[in-house]
């Protein structure tokens, strides 16, 4: 079966093993998903993530975070732009989650950043996901 959409994948992945009060979870190994965790963990949503690099793909594992009382860092995590609709921005229109509480996940000319981070550089580009 192929992937048509690996960055859903993972978000879903993420949002599962957080329902399921997960310590980790595995997920195949690409350039844009170990961005997307890098943003992740400079954000301060997961703990951080060990990277395999054993077999064809390699594997990235992800350590997830938890608040007190088992209460995920993570309350939402959603996919903006997808393959049957791309969704793009220019520097001056990146959106803001829930006010700057969350986080844009961008894709630029200049690799992938966060929405607040392609502000200061002055690009724009396609808006992968929102976490908050």
């Amino acid at each position: 079966m192929s992937m048509t959409d690996p960055i859903a994948d993972l978000l879903t992945r993420i949002r599962n093993a957080l329902g399921a009060k997960h310590e980790s979870l595995s997920i195949p190994r690409s350039k844009a998903k170990l961005a997307i965790v890098k943003i992740l963990v400079d954000e301060g949503y997961i703990q951080g993530y060990d990277v395999d690099e054993s077999g064809p793909q390699g594997s990235i594992q992800v350590h997830l975070k938890y608040i007190k009382d088992g209460v995920p860092a993570i309350t939402g995590i959603q996919r903006v732009s997808r393959p049957g609709r791309r969704v793009y921005r220019n520097k001056d229109e990146i959106p803001k989650v829930l006010n700057g509480l969350g986080v844009t996940s961008m894709s630029t000319n200049r690799g992938v950043m966060t929405g607040a981070s392609s502000e200061k550089n002055q690009v724009g580009g396609e808006v992968l996901c929102s976490i908050w």
